[in-house]
């Protein structure tokens, strides 16, 4: 059992970690039949498919402790009730944009579900190991990809430069820890986000050097996971346009 007073921060964690994989997934699904080859075009329909699964998994866990219906939350939120990263909200660019994106976050999600599968929390440690098992394979396909374009041509290698200098500034924000998260990691449910930042950027430096990639140095942080661009307003608009012309409409 979860003690009552961190219900309210894993609420709020969980929230976010449900709206980053959202949002993601639309990103990726804009992808759906304008991939480079035919074997992409499945595969990021794949990647967004489990992305949006993940972020199920996600709320229905909130679900369990708040009652908070699922496709209402994804649905009929506005965009500053959001709590998604900066990065996974950015629009999708060319092929080595979205690549090095979704690079950089697989490497982060890897890192802390493997911390999470260890929550004194079961229900949430048992979902980290079944998600983990999936992003691992999410997190192959984007570094084989950068060392590609990274290793590739000219042309391949600007691009997925230019990309890199675009999202990696970025990147702090995933380890900025929210409002509870203090109570949670000493109570051992949630991971220390600023504890995996450093071996974030060892392992992620490292696989960039490797692919011929030079990763950028300073840069903006964002300070909140509420502050965001304009791009979240269109792709939500989007997004949430079906279930709210029919608010009947079955979302999973």
């Amino acid at each position: 059992m979860l003690e009552a007073y961190l219900k309210d921060a894993l609420v709020a964690r969980l929230t976010a970690w449900a709206d980053d994989e959202v949002v993601l997934a639309q990103r990726l699904s804009e992808w759906v039949g304008h991939a480079p080859i035919l074997e992409e075009d499945i595969a990021i329909a794949n990647l967004a498919q489990d992305e949006l699964g993940h972020a199920k998994v996600w709320l229905e866990l909130r679900q369990e402790l708040d009652g908070s219906d699922p496709d209402r939350l994804v649905y009929f939120r506005d965009p500053l009730e959001f709590q998604n990263a900066t990065l996974v909200e950015l629009p999708k660019g060319d092929w080595a944009f979205t690549m090095v994106r979704q690079y950089l976050f697989d490497a982060y999600e890897n890192l802390w579900l493997k911390e999470a599968a260890r929550s004194a929390y079961a229900p949430l440690a048992e979902a980290a190991s079944r998600i983990l098992k999936e992003e691992r394979f999410h997190l192959k396909h984007s570094s084989l990809w950068v060392e590609r374009l990274g290793q590739g041509t000219e042309e391949s290698h600007r691009r997925a430069q230019e990309a890199l200098e675009t999202l990696f500034p970025y990147v702090r924000q995933l380890f900025q820890p929210l409002p509870g998260d203090e109570a949670l990691v000493e109570a051992g449910v949630v991971p220390d986000l600023k504890a995996l930042e450093a071996p974030y950027l060892e392992e992620v430096t490292a696989h960039l050097v490797r692919s011929g990639l030079r990763p950028p140095e300073g840069g903006y942080v964002p300070k909140s996971r509420q502050e965001h661009t304009e791009y979240l307003w269109s792709l939500l608009a989007e997004m949430q346009s079906v279930a709210r012309w029919d608010p009947e409409a079955k979302a999973w």
